[in-house]
């Protein structure tokens, strides 16, 4: 769901999330918790480096 490559730890994923599912993983990039989150795509829609995709695994 998150490319760790294209992560640039920005924090506005983080800022967005409606239901607060996103958090910094130990190697300071996005991870989404699957169980929180609601599919809703605003975290897909605002991330400037397109590192996150929702219909990826």
């Amino acid at each position: 769901m998150v490319d760790k490559e294209k992560c640039i730890s920005c924090g506005t994923c983080v800022s967005i999330c409606p239901v607060g599912a996103i958090s910094f993983g130990e190697d300071g990039k996005a991870v989404i918790d699957k169980g929180k989150c609601i599919r809703c795509g605003s975290c897909q829609a605002c991330c400037p480096v397109e590192a996150i995709d929702l219909d990826k695994e």
